[in-house]
This record gives structure tokens, C-alpha cells and sequence, in this order.
């Protein structure tokens, strides 16, 4: 009697968690998110002298943005619950600042200011927070950089507000050059690291 033939295996589905893991601890993910912070400051330096509503526009697409960025990246903390959640935190602590930033009633000096500053106070203090806490994180010099840059820049803009958006703008763009440089060193940090896993994994 002949034998029936075993049918293959099937391939199970891809999880979307290891997906999103893949993604987010891809330098290349840091790289676009170090861009998506970079070219929206770069913007707003070259022209100051646009409206408040310009401004508002401009940095709430960013914080929404960053915030995508952010909630991928979290995936990507493999066994660090704690990492995953602070990260998780800050990309919704950007949604919020986000839409706040896009609304329409909310866009004056005063109000911008107050939501600008208080999203930089609480992500920087979560980002510092995760760096200090996860102690296998490879860039976690360059991640706490990053997050008391945006402490800094929230106390600033919260204790100081300024009184025209041309000002804002100014300190805004400026902030945003500053940390998309800092995230962009991220990114190469990872890639050396990338690299140097290959490299050691083919001796």
C-alpha cells in the first residue's frame, strides 16, 4: 500500500508584535524619525515670520509624527516591559500634544506655549527615565541626552513663555534641530551596533 504523502507544514502568520519589533529596532526607524524631528525645525527656522496657525500646523503633524515613530519603536524593547511601557507613554503624551496643537480655539501664544512645554517636560522626563532604567539599552547616553534636552526646553518654555509666535517659533525650530541631531546620532550608534552583531555572528 502506498503511503499518503505529509503534507508540509504551514507557515504560521507573522506576529505583528515581532513585526513592529523588526521595524522599530531598525536603525533605518531611528534614522526617519531622527528626519521627521530634523526637517520640521529646519522649517520653522527658515521662516519665523509665518502665522501662529502656520506653527501650529507645522508642529502638531510633527508631534503626530514622532508619535508613530515613538509607539513602533517601543516594540522593539524585547524583555524590558518597563522600557515598553514608558515609550508607549510618550508616543501617547505626543498624540495628545498632537491634536491639541492642530485645534483650531487653541492656537494662540499662551496656549501653544503651554502645550508645547508641558508635552517636552513629560516626554523628556519618561525618555530619561526609560534610559536610566534599561540598562542593556545600546544608545542609553544618547536616549538620556534626549530626554534632558526636552526637560530643559519644556522649563523653559514653561517658566519664560514668550510673547510672539515668531519667538515660539525660534525656540521651537531650534529645539527640534537640536534633538533631530541627537536622534540622528542614535541612529548611527545603532547601525555600529548592527554591525558589529554581524560581524559576530559570522566568526
Amino acid at each position: 500500500m502506498a503511503e499518503r504523502p505529509v503534507p508540509a507544514p504551514e507557515h504560521e502568520p507573522a506576529d505583528p508584535q515581532e513585526i513592529l519589533a523588526g521595524i522599530g529596532g531598525s536603525w533605518l526607524w531611528t534614522l526617519g524619525m531622527a528626519l521627521a524631528t530634523l526637517l520640521p525645525g529646519i522649517v520653522v527656522l527658515a521662516w519665523p515670520d509665518e502665522t501662529l496657525h502656520v506653527l501650529a500646523v507645522i508642529v502638531g503633524l510633527q508631534l503626530l509624527v514622532a508619535a508613530g515613530f515613538r509607539f513602533v519603536t517601543a516594540f522593539s524593547r524585547d524583555g524590558d516591559r518597563g522600557g515598553r511601557v514608558t515609550a508607549v507613554l510618550v508616543a501617547v503624551v505626543l498624540v495628545l500634544a498632537g491634536v491639541l496643537s492642530l485645534r483650531h480655539p487653541l492656537q494662540t501664544i499662551a496656549a501653544l506655549s503651554l502645550i508645547v512645554g508641558v508635552c517636552w517636560l513629560l516626554s523628556g522626563l519618561l525618555t530619561a527615565f526609560a534610559a536610566i532604567a534599561d540598562r542593556d539599552l545600546t544608545h542609553r547616553g544618547l536616549a538620556f541626552a534626549a530626554g534632558a534636552l526636552a526637560i530643559v526646553a519644556g522649563v523653559v518654555v514653561l517658566g519664560y513663555p514668550v510673547e510672539s509666535a515668531v519667538a515660539l517659533a525660534r525656540l521651537v525650530g531650534l529645539w527640534l534641530v537640536l534633538l533631530g541631531v541627537v536622534e540622528l546620532a542614535v541612529a548611527i550608534a545603532l547601525r555600529a551596533a548592527t554591525r558589529r552583531n554581524t560581524a559576530a555572528d559570522q566568526r
